[in-house]
C-alpha cells in the first residue's frame, strides 16, 4: 500500500497511463491527483473517464477544471438564441479565459460523448477537492493545485479563496509552514528562476513542485511516492 501525488496531467492520456504501469499501481495504493488534469493535451475526456472508474484516485480541483465547471454548465443546456441572449458579462469571460488556456481539445472530446456521459464528466468535476491534508510516515502534508495566494501563517486553510488556492502561484522562496510540506502543481518547474534541474520535480523551503510541464516540447509527467520519497517520470514529448 503506498501514496502518490501526480502533476499536471494536461490530457496526455497515454503519459498517464505510462505512469501507471510505471508504479504498478495497485488497487490498494492511493494516487492524489494535484489538477489540470484536462485541456491542452490530446484526450482531457478520456483521461476523466479513466479517473471515473478508479476510486482510489483522488483528484484536486485546478485551475483548468474551475474554468471548465464555469463555462460547461451552460454547455450543457440547448443553445439557442435565447440561450446565448441570457449570457452575461462574468460567464463570457469565464470562456474567453478558458480558450484562451487551451480548452480545445477538451471542448472538442466533450462534444463526442452523449448527454448521461456529458452530465457525469461535470458531476464528477465537482467532486474535485479544493485541497487535501494528509500525513504519511509522520510528515505532514499540503497537496493544493497551485500555492497560498495572500499567504499568512495565521490564516485558515478555509479563509482562502479558490483563486488564491488554483490561479496564485506558490512563493518557492518563502517557507509556508516548517512542519508541513506543500506540494503544488500549476507552476512548471522549468519556469522555477533558479532551478538547477528544469522539468524535474523540485523541492525547496518546505516546497515541492511536481508539474513537469507534460505539454511543453520536451515536458513530462512526474509522481512522488509519499512514503519514499522516489520520484517517477513518464517519456517526454
Amino acid at each position: 500500500m503506498a501514496t502518490y501525488v501526480m502533476g499536471d496531467i494536461h490530457g496526455e492520456y497515454d503519459k498517464f497511463t505510462e505512469l501507471l504501469e510505471k508504479i504498478d499501481f495497485q488497487d490498494n495504493d492511493t494516487l492524489y491527483l494535484i489538477g489540470d488534469v484536462i485541456d491542452r493535451g490530446p484526450h482531457p475526456i478520456k483521461v476523466l473517464q479513466k479517473l471515473m472508474e478508479m476510486p482510489n484516485v483522488i483528484p484536486i480541483l485546478g485551475n483548468h477544471e474551475l474554468m471548465a465547471l464555469h463555462c460547461m454548465k451552460f454547455l450543457m443546456q440547448e443553445i439557442t438564441e435565447e440561450s446565448i441572449m441570457s449570457l452575461d458579462e462574468e460567464t463570457l469571460d469565464h470562456f474567453w479565459t478558458w480558450q484562451q488556456n487551451g480548452n480545445d481539445t477538451t471542448l472538442h472530446e466533450f462534444y463526442q460523448l452523449d448527454a448521461e456521459a456529458r452530465r457525469d464528466v461535470l458531476d464528477y468535476l465537482g467532486e474535485f477537492l479544493i485541497y487535501e491534508e494528509l500525513e504519511v510516515g509522520g510528515q505532514a502534508y499540503l497537496l493544493v493545485h497551485a500555492g497560498l495566494g495572500n499567504f499568512s501563517p495565521d490564516k485558515d486553510m478555509d479563509d482562502y479563496t479558490i483563486d488564491e488556492l488554483v490561479w496564485d502561484r506558490a512563493d518557492f522562496n518563502e517557507k509556508y509552514f516548517d512542519d508541513v510540506i506543500v506540494i503544488s502543481g500549476h507552476t512548471p518547474t522549468q519556469l522555477i528562476e533558479g532551478n538547477p534541474n528544469p522539468g524535474s520535480i523540485y523541492r525547496a523551503n518546505n516546497h515541492i513542485a511536481i508539474d513537469c510541464g507534460s505539454c511543453f516540447k520536451s515536458g513530462r509527467i512526474a509522481v512522488l511516492c509519499l512514503d519514499t520519497g522516489e520520484e517517477f517520470y513518464s517519456s517526454s514529448n
